[in-house]
């Protein structure tokens, strides 16, 4: 479901930056450093941003792996 190559996301959930940090554990600044360094991508809605659920998952299985 998570994967869309093909262009469609209306299955996609995408989360707040607030939403992210409660999942992840961390602050907020540190979503948002994430979100600019490119390592989690992001969609800008006017001013804020959101981020797909699935990279989230992606991000945190990668880092769970890195650091094991």
């Amino acid at each position: 479901m998570g994967e869309s190559t093909s262009g469609d996301i209306s299955g996609v959930k995408f989360l707040t930056v607030a939403e992210v940090a409660t999942v992840m554990r961390v602050s907020k600044m540190t979503v948002y450093r994430l979100v600019h360094s490119g390592e989690l991508p992001a969609v800008r809605v006017g001013r804020s941003f959101r981020v797909p659920e699935d990279a989230v998952n992606e991000y945190l299985q990668r880092s769970f792996f890195q650091t094991g």
